[in-house]
């Protein structure tokens, strides 16, 4: 199978920035993906993510958001859906593609007030809500420009650090950015996240799930 992974691409072309720049600078007041910390060890840390609403259109990787894709996202949250509603910048912003490939899929998280209310639909083709399931996840947090070798590297540090603790995850890996690409590389907060696989659920006599099927296999 296929290592899937999830890049963020940067927010804009020069072009767009300067539009930017007062709406995302090092992302300070604004509403962050929540997340319950289950553990941390210094870069690495186990998360606990509820689902998330995100407003996702497709991109090419390699575009860094030059592309459109990252204009179409903050046309919408400027007012461009049925309600005709501005929405508040947020962080992260995802990317999600598998390896090898160009078109991938950028997402920005719906404030949570929105996503409780329901968010409106789009008005632009080729923009659409979607919904990122919420689970456990393994994390690594780093600096500097994300890009392919540092996520594969990235991702490798992960691994190991989920393997020595026997924690099993998915073949795909995500990726976010908390910052645009003006922030010196050095000050950019990255992650990569890996979905961790379910605990078996424990049954009323103690005995896991797995084992339970097991036992009425024999």
């Amino acid at each position: 199978m296929k290592r899937a992974m999830i890049y963020v691409a940067g927010f804009v072309g020069v072009a767009f920035v300067g539009t930017l720049a007062l709406a995302v600078t090092t992302g300070a007041g604004y509403e962050s993906a929540e997340y319950q910390m289950v553990e941390s060890d210094g870069a690495f840390e186990i998360r606990k993510y509820p689902d998330l609403m995100l407003v996702a259109t497709e991109s090419k990787l390699d575009s860094q958001g030059r592309d459109g894709s990252f204009k179409r996202l903050f046309q919408y949250i400027s007012g461009s859906n049925e309600a005709d509603q501005k929405i508040a910048m947020t962080t992260p912003v995802f990317m999600e593609g598998e390896l090898g490939k160009s078109d991938v899929s950028m997402g920005f998280v719906m404030p949570k007030e929105i996503a409780a209310k329901g968010a409106p639909d789009p008005k632009r083709e080729g923009v659409k809500l979607r919904t990122r399931k919420g689970g456990r996840f393994a994390v690594i947090r780093f600096a500097g420009k994300l890009d392919s070798k540092l996520a594969k590297e990235k991702e490798s540090k992960l691994r190991d650090w989920m393997e020595s603790r026997d924690l099993e995850g998915d073949e795909v890996v995500e990726a976010a950015a908390y910052d645009p690409p003006f922030t010196p590389a050095a000050l950019r907060r990255n992650e990569i996240l890996i979905r961790l696989k379910e605990l078996p659920k424990k049954t009323e006599n103690g005995e896991s799930t797995t084992d339970s099927e097991k036992a009425q296999d024999s």
